[in-house]
């Protein structure tokens, strides 16, 4: 029997080799418990805490992710040249200006079911990319004749741009999650549109950290104010993220429930 609603699985940026094996040891128990049919992470900081390879991007779909989003740091290994034009699973910030490599948006196709994703980027503390509100309204314009059921990864610093974003698209797509910050905020809700918003999703990576990173460079950063070479932790491997509940018709959003689990030593961490 055919379940009347979608649930979609939006994962935080994923930091590095503790990240990517908290993916592998978690990711298909999340799948079966939460009765999830879409998987959607960021991977931008997937390799070394920076960037994304093809075998990095590969090893993502074999252990259950369904696209890969990813945001400012995604050209920070050269090697996502080699797959991002032809990675129809792996999309960058749609407001990049014409030329740039790689897709903003993909629809994802599983049971009969379309969800698309589209990816977009903040400007405040950002780059000073195209505007993110009107990139939206353009590409929305073409995914929605495609499908009712739209996730948003809004990349971005401002709490306030966030959340402007969420009230620009309320109404018009499935959910606005934010990444970036790898700090997981509690203001998880559905707004009136019934557009499923949370203001950043936080980190699956280590927490013994500063934000994925080694404690101690990026101390020694704020301290002294010269360059510090950063290197991804390893201690407190945790998985955060959010699930969201959609009705299969409308796109329009049920529920919005945070994860942030702890992988154990016993798992193999």
């Amino acid at each position: 029997m055919e379940k009347a609603n979608v649930n979609v699985l939006v994962l935080g940026d994923v930091v590095g080799d503790p990240g990517r094996k908290a993916l592998f040891l978690s990711l298909p128990r999340l799948i079966k418990k939460h009765s999830v049919e879409f998987v959607l992470a960021n991977g931008e900081n997937a390799a070394g805490g920076f960037g994304i390879t093809g075998a990095i991007a590969s090893n993502f779909y074999a252990y259950g992710v369904d696209c890969i989003t990813t945001g400012n740091h995604i050209w920070r290994n050269k090697e996502v040249f080699k797959i991002i034009d032809s990675d129809p699973k792996l999309i960058r910030p749609a407001n990049y200006p014409n030329g740039t490599p790689g897709r903003g948006w993909t629809v994802i196709e599983k049971g009969g079911v379309k969800c698309a994703v589209l990816n977009l980027q903040c400007r405040v503390f950002m780059e000073p990319l195209d505007c993110p509100f009107r990139t939206a309204r353009r590409e929305l314009s073409h995914m929605r004749k495609l499908t009712n059921i739209i996730v948003v990864d809004l990349h971005g610093e401002a709490t306030s741009e966030k959340m402007a974003m969420g009230w620009h698209l309320d109404g018009m797509v499935s959910a606005v999650v934010g990444t970036h910050t790898h700090v997981q905020t509690a203001d998880e809700r559905i707004l009136p549109g019934r557009t499923a918003y949370i203001t950043d999703v936080g980190m699956t990576g280590p927490f013994d950290s500063i934000i994925g990173m080694q404690k101690e460079p990026a101390l020694k950063k704020f301290l002294t104010l010269l360059p510090s070479k950063f290197s991804v932790a390893e201690r407190d491997i945790r998985i955060n993220g959010v699930v969201i509940e959609l009705e299969r018709a409308s796109g329009r959003a049920v529920r919005i429930e945070r994860i942030d689990e702890r992988i154990s030593e016993a798992e193999g961490m």
